[in-house]
């Protein structure tokens, strides 16, 4: 199954975070992303033509995320959005963390296929 398509399980702690290897691995199935905070973190940054436009696609990732159980940091401006990742229960990362990378892939492929 693809990540897309799987949903977040939740972390109730206790765990060590994801490794610097195992999510580099994991980065290949969420283009766009990257590693941040000595790879604790995952952010990708989009891009828009206006403000709105990156204000709905930031309402859109909350209300995903909300539906997962699994919220990102969300900051947006006229023209960008940028979505950050980790587990905070674990201080790091967490399969729950591409998994929703994915989804947040696939929303954002959506409303480009649309503006088309």
């Amino acid at each position: 199954m693809k990540l897309h398509e799987r949903h977040c399980v939740p972390c109730k702690g206790g765990i060590p975070p994801m490794d610097e290897a195992k999510a580099r691995a994991h980065l290949a199935e969420v283009p766009g992303w990257e590693l941040v905070d000595q790879a604790t973190k995952i952010a990708r940054r989009f891009s828009f033509a206006d403000f709105l436009s990156a204000q709905r696609f930031a309402v859109a990732v909350g209300e995903l995320a909300e539906a997962e159980g699994h919220h990102p940091d969300i900051c947006y401006g006229w023209g960008w959005c940028r979505i950050v990742f980790y587990t905070h229960k674990i201080g790091g990362l967490h399969e729950n963390d591409f998994i929703m990378a994915a989804k947040v892939n696939a929303l954002w492929e959506r409303q480009q296929a649309e503006q088309r």
